[in-house]
């Protein structure tokens, strides 16, 4: 799946993206459970982006919420998958009882947690990254500068790219 590594996105394309209001949007923002990483150059006019890899976690916290999960059991998940490489998220399925968050990685993953007899729902993170891949080419972004490496790591790669063109 290709990431559309060198456009960033306004707030209000990434509600739109998301299916978010842009009182959630600020107030997740605020919070620091999902914020705009793209920041703009020391003394550029313009204002921060939110990168795909920001809209995915959007989109996740709005499903999460929708289900019932509580604010605290999805800034831990959110939390996780921050650290997780950007590669590996459309193979990430997120399983929940209502109460906690799981991460499964593998078919077997999923069938072990729903043997277990207990209510379970599913997000799969890749069928979430294919939705939004098809809502932000209709929506408008922001082409950056330059395109990003296709490199895995933790974080977000418009906001690693950025801060290394300011230190560097």
């Amino acid at each position: 799946m290709a990431l559309p590594m060198d456009i960033g996105y306004r707030g209000p394309t990434a509600c739109a993206a998301a299916g978010v209001t842009y009182r959630q949007l600020d107030y997740w923002a605020r919070t620091r459970l999902v914020g705009p990483s793209v920041l703009p150059e020391p003394g550029a006019a313009s204002v921060p982006l939110y990168s795909f890899r920001d809209i995915l976690m959007l989109k996740v916290v709005k499903r999460l919420l929708d289900t019932g999960i509580s604010l605290q059991q999805i800034r831990t998940a959110v939390e996780h998958l921050r650290g997780r490489d950007t590669s590996d998220l459309p193979h990430i399925t997120l399983m929940s009882d209502g109460v906690s968050v799981y991460e499964c990685t593998s078919p077997g993953e999923v069938v072990e947690l729903m043997q277990g007899g207990q209510g379970m729902f599913g997000i799969a993170l890749g069928r979430v990254w294919r939705e939004l891949e098809g809502s932000l080419g209709q929506l408008p972004g922001e082409r950056l500068a330059e395109p990003l490496p296709d490199e895995p790591h933790p974080g977000d790669e418009l906001a690693r790219r950025r801060r290394e063109r300011r230190t560097g």
